[in-house]
């Protein structure tokens, strides 16, 4: 049984390498109802970026971190047209509020820091999936 704390240490410390979890804090009305200003996540830095998947970004023209959904993939269509390879739309879902890629376009997969996986204060949940695909775009 002695040896099985070194072990599970090892594990976990080989997952934190690989994962390399950060927390975000939500600033804003831009994600409401699913956040909310004042929530704090943690994200991982490897995971699916799939359609509507929340993932943490850094604003195209101010390097700013935004917690977004992603709406769109490679190969969707939206109305500007086909994404191309390694472009993600982000969008808020609370889309009066959210200044997003409806704004400043389509996103390079670099631009995404990390994927959300659950929120930890001042209320502990998993990030639904619900909102996506509300675009008027068809998935490629």
């Amino acid at each position: 049984m002695r040896r099985l704390g070194p072990l599970l240490a090892a594990a976990a410390g080989i997952v934190l390498a690989v994962l390399r979890p950060f927390r975000v804090e939500v600033a804003g009305r831009s994600m409401e109802p699913t956040l909310r200003a004042g929530d704090w996540l943690v994200a991982t830095r490897r995971g699916r970026r799939a359609r509507g998947a929340v993932v943490v970004l850094a604003d195209p023209r101010t390097g700013r971190a935004l917690v977004k959904r992603i709406e769109a993939v490679p190969g969707d269509v939206t109305p500007e047209g086909e994404l191309g390879p390694d472009r993600y739309l982000v969008v808020g879902d609370n889309p009066s509020e959210s200044t997003d890629g409806r704004e400043f376009g389509p996103v390079r997969g670099g631009a995404i820091e990390g994927v959300v996986r659950f929120r930890y204060a001042p209320r502990i949940g998993t990030i639904p999936e619900a909102q996506a695909g509300r675009g008027s775009w068809r998935q490629g």
